[in-house]
């Protein structure tokens, strides 16, 4: 699913890159969609084709490190899906590997793209609101159900909501708020039968503000899914942006009315001495990471989301689940 709607569709418009193909384990459908590519029978045949420059890590994240590490160790830059690995060191690791072999690591996290969240951050750079006293971050889902993706249903490595839903808007938080000095969490297993944590609620504690972080999986009447409330007034804004919806329907991501949202879900802003106002929603545009990709490859750019900003999520979830476990607040 990544790739056929993350990946793919980006890499095929985008006029600096060439899709080649894919690493397909079971199913053969890269050719299908896209003439002129290969589906690989194995890793070691991706890293070892001299003409490909950049490797999507897109498989699931147990595998995170040894994939990108092997990638890297044979000459390739990598796009590495969140979360971007199992944890802080390993994600340390991946780090002084790039840079002992002079590659690049890009982490996909498109979703500073989605046109909820850009226009959350226009709002808060605007000053509009003050000085933030609490935000508050959800992703959010009504589905009891099991996945059937057993990886990321069996415990281990990687897995659990955390895992999942967790990257995206920890990644938002810390790019919007900057690193947090301490973190809270609770973490709770809420659907039958689940043997992982499908419900959290992580706390960022910064010197004049805090952060709340929650995502879980029974939420049939959904919150505002960004709140920012500040000394000067609040803003508050539903997750709409439509580019994932598009693109698992096949819609290609260009025209002018791509990532654009109905003023239905235009945020909502009431500022001290007013009257709550309608924010005209910021376009989404998740090809503006592959934008970057190819302009730091060229050298013309520094990685948007690069490798620092994956360990930077990864210690805020390593410290997520000390926190839960110990019932206790974790320094950064």
């Amino acid at each position: 699913m990544s790739g056929r709607i993350f990946h793919a569709p980006f890499l095929e418009i985008h006029p600096g890159f060439e899709l080649v193909g894919s690493y397909e384990r079971s199913q053969k459908n890269i050719q299908k969609a896209y003439s002129g590519t290969h589906s690989y029978d194995s890793l070691e045949e991706v890293i070892q084709d001299e003409d490909i420059e950049l490797i999507i890590v897109n498989t699931p994240i147990p595998t995170h490190f040894d994939y990108a590490s092997k990638a890297l160790r044979t000459g390739k830059h990598v796009v590495v899906e969140k979360a971007f690995t199992n944890s802080t060191a390993e994600a340390i690791e991946l780090q002084k590997i790039a840079q002992e072999e002079g590659k690049h690591i890009f982490v996909y996290q498109n979703r500073r793209w989605d046109s909820d969240f850009l226009t959350v951050k226009k709002v808060y750079e605007s000053g509009q609101l003050g000085d933030i006293v609490e935000a508050e971050f959800h992703f959010d889902r009504y589905n009891g159900a099991k996945s059937p993706k057993m990886h990321k249903e069996l415990p281990g490595p990687g897995a659990g909501i955390i895992f999942d839903l967790g990257p995206h808007i920890i990644d938002q938080a810390l790019y919007l708020f900057g690193k947090p000095t301490h973190v809270f969490a609770d973490l709770r297993k809420t659907r039958p039968g689940t043997e992982v944590e499908d419900l959290f609620e992580i706390l960022l504690y910064y010197p004049e503000m805090r952060v709340r972080l929650k995502a879980g999986y029974y939420f049939k009447v959904p919150v505002p899914a960004f709140q920012l409330h500040g000394k000067l007034g609040s803003f508050i804004k539903t997750r709409s942006d439509r580019q994932e919806a598009d693109l698992d329907a096949g819609r290609k991501p260009q025209g002018d009315s791509w990532g654009q949202e109905g003023p239905n879900d235009f945020g909502v802003i009431q500022v001290d001495g007013g009257n709550p106002e309608r924010v005209p929603s910021e376009k989404g545009n998740f090809m503006a990471f592959y934008e970057n990709v190819f302009q730091t490859l060229r050298g013309s750019e520094s990685p948007a989301v690069g490798v620092q900003a994956g360990i930077n999520s990864m210690r805020v979830i390593d410290a997520a689940i000390e926190s839960s476990r110990g019932k206790k607040v974790i320094k950064y």
